[in-house]
């Protein structure tokens, strides 16, 4: 009936990552390990059961995947040679979902740590080439706040730049 279907489906929010990655049925496992994701769906009905299309449930947000796909043009990070984007994940547990990230097989490029806008944050890089940040906010702060903090720290970076280190 007309008026009847909900323009966005229930579960998802108005924005929805759908990335691409090299065996997408491995990555899927990976999620699931590393972030805890659920499988809703998935569609292995490409050439060769590569998968087309898979919805996972990451806390209270959806990721769709599928496998790459040359003859599309549909590429992943490893066959582009890395990925401007990064995937944000906010949790409590922040600590424990860097370090399970980790174990998994995801590597740090930037240690968890408290950071001067008020999270606690990190940031791997998984392997299949996406990365991720994960974080979970610490202090309420200002923009004023946020600004003097951020001028504290590039200072002292400038500073130990300049001095060589």
């Amino acid at each position: 009936m007309p008026g009847t279907v909900k323009a966005i489906p229930e579960g998802f929010h108005t924005l929805t990552p759908s990335i691409v990655v090299r065996e997408a049925a491995r990555a899927i496992e990976f999620y699931k390990t590393a972030f805890g994701a659920e499988l809703l769906t998935v569609a292995a009905d490409g050439p060769g059961g590569k998968i087309t299309h898979a919805s996972l449930k990451i806390g209270d947000s959806i990721l769709m995947l599928t496998d790459e796909f040359p003859e599309w043009q549909c590429l992943g990070p490893q066959a582009l040679g890395g990925s401007p984007v990064t995937i944000h994940i906010y949790t409590e547990k922040v600590d424990d979902a860097f370090d399970r990230a980790v174990k998994a097989g995801a590597a740090v490029t930037m240690p968890l740590q408290d950071q001067f806008w008020g999270d606690r944050y990190g940031q791997v890089v998984d392997p299949f080439g996406h990365k991720w940040s994960i974080g979970a906010r610490v202090e309420d702060l200002t923009r004023d706040e946020i600004a003097k903090r951020a001028e504290a720290v590039f200072g002292e970076m400038a500073k130990k730049a300049g001095q060589g280190g």
